[in-house]
């Protein structure tokens, strides 16, 4: 009887752990190919689930074998879960689906044992059903096949180890399917293979070691192919000299800088490795004894000349400012001094243009081109939905549209457009022709009004997503449907109940309101509650767009106020704790932008954002240069910089000024700045904190305006010393 108890219990927890399980990688809703190898995971589980549910509740005799079967794979299930949980990409994408496979491969083996014993242990004639359902199960997993990519990788990982060289086809599809095709993706795969060999060798795993090393040795060798693409080693049809590409940009260096082991490199490609804690040289992998970077204006000097005499036009000044800034102009502005000129002008968004194969070459990939700084694109939460819409493709980012919004979030461009449900009986125009601009008319638009105002939700869903589509490129577009009377239907669709017309809807009003007349209609028509009803119990996708359209509206700044006074602000901060890194990163957007509003500052110290902020400023997170410009703007006034000191802040901001970006270090100065001149005792703390060498080192080599913040700390620092020794006379 105790046995059976026992057996029963290690059944139940093994049904317990498939269900955790199932319903993690339910949530994870993207297309990479670690997701995709949980979801063959989820596959494989869920008709075992129903085996093991059936016989939880039946008398059938068990054996020790299938007890030790269950317990295996119990562990094994708990292993993915605890693996999916802590985010696989933390490790690297080749790594974590190497990783992911050799899960899914031992999952299958234990769920097939199961599946064996339970068909040689159950009585045809006592439970058909069970013993049916146990065989279907088998031939399924029998029928697995191992994921292709894996194995590809398998096999250029034996190439290298045998000293071979893999096939150049091989590498390139392994590079492009696992989204290492770009140089800030190879820069961030490198960094998290280095931490994880960090971490490993004080851990003392040989295995584990050796399988790091050999995925460094194989994003190496990905690399130096992606180098020899000509998007790389050429710029217009003139081919780069070897000795002005950096090794990690891949590029032309616009601002190289010597490492203390010798080599040069672009700065912020270096710094970015730098800022991940790492010292070790990317190239020849000697330890560095300091992080401090030398420009190189031998080699400057040299690369000016070439492009002097190639006719090219740096604009380093422009470039160095829009890679330091996480609240960035949008791309027209960006063009403006390009468009100034004659000359070529060299610029991030011309030199991280690639295409990996023919078929890219048909069309500019929206990833490479909209983007001037390099991208942590494994712990970015792409703009993707699980429900009808199925794609986010018609979100407009608000990187390419809104003047201050942080320019490394990405939205999904290149995912592909759903058309309409075929369970509408609704009729309109097909989304191919409708988003033509020459063919949309207002006929079509006030028929697809006229659906939002309809009472079948599938209609709804149609022509919220059909105006998504019109209203996502196309600036006539959005004038037309505002007034054709689409924005009031569309905010009375925020409180449905449906997930996707409730996704739709938002994202149309943020597509709609890059207009700046349409920002005042549709404050002025009462979203800023619905709004905030989205952020508050929305899906993630449906609160990260509200979250970006209350940015939107906020640009104006009469709004600012209405929205500061609305609770928008409690609910962006609960997103800046609990969302995902998309949502994140679109709280921390708009309440940057509410901040200017002096009254505001309070409400968000009040929200309690101070003590999510800090714990946003761990390197890993992506997210310091933005926690701490919104520090630095809540520093300014007395609450919040009683936060900053009770939450922990002042060591994390004086290690930001010794680590951070440039644009980082800048913003911590001015939140220590606020500290120091304002409580003799912050002052005190900051000095404690070690802050004087940074500070020193930053008057010296910082920006213009980091000079300055630093200068006055130090300033402020000598006169109450010298106070002190007054007072001491």
């Amino acid at each position: 009887m105790d046995g059976g108890k026992m057996e029963r219990r290690n059944t139940g927890g093994l049904i317990n752990s498939i269900s955790r399980l199932l319903h993690l990688v339910s949530c994870h809703t993207g297309k990479t190919a670690v997701t995709n190898e949980f979801k063959c995971i989820a596959g494989m589980l869920k008709p075992l689930k129903c085996i093991l549910d059936e016989a939880f509740g039946s008398p059938f005799p068990w054996d020790e074998r299938l007890v030790t079967a269950i317990e295996d794979l119990d562990m094994a299930v708990n292993e993915a879960r605890d693996f999916l949980e802590k985010g696989p990409y933390r490790l690297g994408k080749i790594y974590s689906l190497t990783r992911s496979s050799e899960m899914a491969s031992s999952i299958c083996s234990s769920a097939m044992r199961i599946c064996q014993l339970f068909s040689d242990l159950l009585p045809s004639y006592s439970f058909p059903s069970l013993l049916s359902a146990t065989q279907q199960c088998m031939r399924e997993l029998k029928c697995r096949e191992r994921d292709g990519l894996s194995e590809l990788i398998v096999v250029a990982q034996k190439d290298l180890d045998n000293n071979l060289v893999p096939s150049v086809e091989n590498i390139l599809k392994i590079a492009e399917s696992v989204g290492l095709a770009s140089n800030g993706e190879l820069l961030m795969e490198s960094i998290a293979l280095e931490k994880e060999r960090l971490r490993l060798e004080t851990k003392h795993n040989p295995e584990s070691l050796d399988m790091i090393n050999q995925m460094i040795q194989l994003v190496l060798h990905i690399r130096y192919l992606v180098a020899k693409l000509e998007k790389y080693s050429s710029i217009n049809g003139v081919v780069i000299p070897p000795h002005f590409r950096c090794p990690l940009s891949l590029q032309l260096m616009l601002d190289p800088v010597i490492l203390a082991s010798g080599q040069t490199f672009e700065r912020s490609f270096i710094q970015k490795w730098l800022d991940n804690g790492l010292r070790i040289c990317p190239m020849t992998h000697q330890n560095i004894q300091h992080t401090e970077l030398v420009s190189n204006y031998t080699v400057k000097a040299l690369i000016s000349t070439w492009c002097e005499e190639n006719n090219f036009m740096l604009l380093e000044s422009r470039i160095c400012d829009e890679i330091m800034s996480p609240f960035t102009a949008s791309p027209s502005q960006r063009r403006e001094s390009s468009a100034r000129s004659n000359a070529k002008p060299i610029n991030r968004a011309q030199l991280q243009k690639i295409e990996i194969s023919d078929v890219d070459r048909e069309e500019e990939n929206p990833y490479y081109t909209s983007h001037l700084q390099m991208q942590s694109t494994y712990s970015l939460d792409r703009r993707s939905s699980s429900t009808r819409s199925g794609s986010n493709s018609s979100v407009i980012s608000s990187i390419d549209v809104l003047a201050s919004k942080f320019d490394d979030q990405l939205s999904s461009p290149f995912s592909k457009d759903v058309g309409p449900s075929p369970s509408s009986n609704f009729s309109c125009t097909n989304s191919s022709n409708i988003t033509r601009d020459d063919s949309t008319t207002s006929s079509d638009v006030e028929k697809l009004v006229e659906g939002l105002k309809g009472p079948n939700p599938d209609t709804q869903a149609t022509c919220a997503y059909e105006l998504r589509l019109l209203s996502k490129n196309n600036g006539e577009n959005r004038v037309l449907v505002a007034k054709l009377g689409a924005i009031r239907p569309l905010i009375s669709l925020l409180h449905s109940e449906y997930t996707d017309v409730q996704e739709n809807a938002v994202t149309a009003l943020l597509n709609l309101s890059i207009n700046n007349e349409n920002k005042a209609l549709i404050a002025e028509g009462g979203a800023l509650q619905p709004l905030i009803y989205v952020l508050e119990s929305g899906t993630p996708v449906a609160k990260e767009n509200a979250a970006a359209t209350l940015f939107s509206l906020s640009t104006l700044e009469e709004y600012k106020v209405k929205i500061g006074g609305s609770g928008a602000i409690r609910a962006l901060v609960e997103l800046l704790h609990t969302g995902t890194l998309r949502g994140r990163k679109d709280a921390a957007t708009a309440l940057f932008n509410l901040s200017i509003h002096h009254e505001n500052k309070a409400r968000i110290v009040q929200a309690g954002a101070v003590r999510y902020l800090i714990e946003l400023m761990d390197p890993g997170t992506g997210m310091v240069d933005k926690s701490v410009a919104l520090l630095a703007n809540l520093s300014t006034i007395h609450e919040g910089r009683l936060a900053i000191v009770h939450e922990g802040g002042i060591p994390l901001l004086v290690e930001t000024l010794e680590t951070g970006t440039q644009r980082g270090k800048e913003n911590a100065a001015s939140a220590l700045l606020q500290l120091s001149i304002n409580s003799t005792k912050f002052c005190s703390l900051v000095l404690q904190e070690g802050a004087v060498p940074p500070l020193i080192a930053l008057s010296q080599f910082g920006t213009p305006r980091a000079k300055e913040k630093a200068q006055q700390i130090l300033g402020h620092f000598r006169s109450q010393r010298e106070n002190i020794v007054r007072k001491a006379r």
